[in-house]
């Protein structure tokens, strides 16, 4: 019996369950101010691609 669960599977997920916790929180702070990428020109071009797609329906006529 361990911290009163009967289970030692039960402990084991209770155990993991916090763990992952504890890892995306680390992860979180490593990576917390880690810049974007650049924005590259072929973006910007697909973006307003996109844009000119969805505005041109919604236009009135």
């Amino acid at each position: 019996m361990l911290q009163g669960i009967q289970d030692p599977w039960v402990f084991l997920a209770y155990l993991l369950a916090i763990g992952s916790a504890i890892l995306c929180v680390v992860y979180g702070f490593a990576n917390w101010n880690k810049g974007d990428e650049p924005v590259k020109p072929e973006d910007v071009k697909w973006a307003k691609e996109e844009k000119e797609e969805v505005e041109e329906p919604l236009t009135p006529r």
